[in-house]
């Protein structure tokens, strides 16, 4: 009998992945990655990735069971459609579940990245054998998406496990979703390298350590650079990092107080931000939430593949009904 494979897809604003996985495999069966281009559209991004899964299926013997896709923007997952990309042009009102079911021949599922991730995290990742898992991820912006029960919880619109749009400070920053000091605008990769920059012109004296990594120049100051700073003892970084972990952790205590989960799995690249970020995260995270609540925060196994992997959970769930 012909081996059932199931196809993973994740769809990125700057990087597209293929997979094949076979049933109750814990590796790749075969894996493509590519980079996209700057001004791409919807129209390359699905010729890549209908070309990248076709190289894969040929390279792989077996019967294509089911197509699991996250797809990094808005996603309609009960319709499977993709309402639109914050990144790339011409993915309005797209039909993806159907064009992919036609295309392969096989039943399709599609959600966004966050909640896709999540469901990555959960089922072969930092999640396994818990019962309820939010899974943040924190890198130029911040994400996320609940599993409770094994299912994803998308919410009466698909808008659960939002938190980058929980207010954490209300006289705060503005953010692109029109509020001021959203966890997002708050803590994320881009607001540490703004809060640094803004920190700098107001002491033009402090951030000695800092301004040498970042070459004398402030408008090149990086999350990175502050994390690389901070972990160097410059305490004006210090001061930055600190701030942005707190505004995280003040998110993550209000989902604790709200949902109570079994875990919290962090992912992105803030959370290499070093020992001190993760410490004042947990702090602020136990501080805005119930004492008496049993939470684990700890970092995502799964690392960029985390999309991936939930795709792959996804196309099992298609596959099997």
């Amino acid at each position: 009998m012909t081996q059932p494979l199931y196809l993973a897809l994740d769809y990125g604003g700057t990087k597209h992945s293929a997979a094949l996985l076979q049933p109750g495999a814990c590796a790749w069966a075969a894996h493509a990655r590519v980079q996209s281009p700057s001004g791409a559209d919807a129209a390359y991004d699905q010729a890549t990735m209908l070309r990248m899964a076709r190289e894969l299926m040929a390279r792989v013997p077996g019967r294509l069971a089911g197509v699991g896709v996250s797809f990094g923007g808005p996603v309609d997952a009960r319709r499977g459609v993709v309402r639109l990309s914050h990144h790339i042009p011409g993915w309005e009102e797209t039909p993806l579940r159907e064009l992919l079911a036609q295309e392969f021949g096989a039943p399709a599922a599609v959600d966004n990245d966050g909640n896709v991730a999540a469901l990555g995290e959960w089922r072969y990742g930092a999640g396994r054998g818990c019962a309820s898992l939010l899974y943040v991820t924190v890198s130029t912006g911040v994400g996320g998406g609940w599993v409770l029960g094994g299912e994803i919880l998308g919410g009466a619109d698909g808008m659960a496990g939002e938190i980058g749009h929980m207010v954490v400070r209300p006289d705060g920053a503005q953010c692109p979703c029109g509020k001021r000091g959203c966890v997002e605008v708050e803590a994320c990769g881009t607001a540490i390298a703004r809060m640094a920059r803004q920190q700098l012109a107001a002491e033009p004296e402090a951030g000695a350590g800092l301004r040498a990594l970042a070459g004398g120049s402030p408008e090149s100051v990086t999350g990175a650079l502050v994390a690389a700073a901070a972990a160097a003892g410059d305490a004006l970084a210090e001061q930055v990092l600190d701030r942005a972990a707190a505004n995280l952790g003040a998110g993550l205590g209000a989902a604790i107080c709200l949902m109570n989960p079994e875990r919290i799995v962090l992912g992105g690249g803030v959370t290499k931000a070093g020992d001190r970020w993760w410490a004042e995260v947990r702090r602020a995270a136990s501080e805005n939430g119930f004492p008496q609540a049993r939470v684990d925060i700890m970092p995502a196994a799964l690392g960029d593949d985390a999309p991936l992997w939930g795709a792959a959970a996804l196309a099992e769930s298609a596959a099997t009904g």
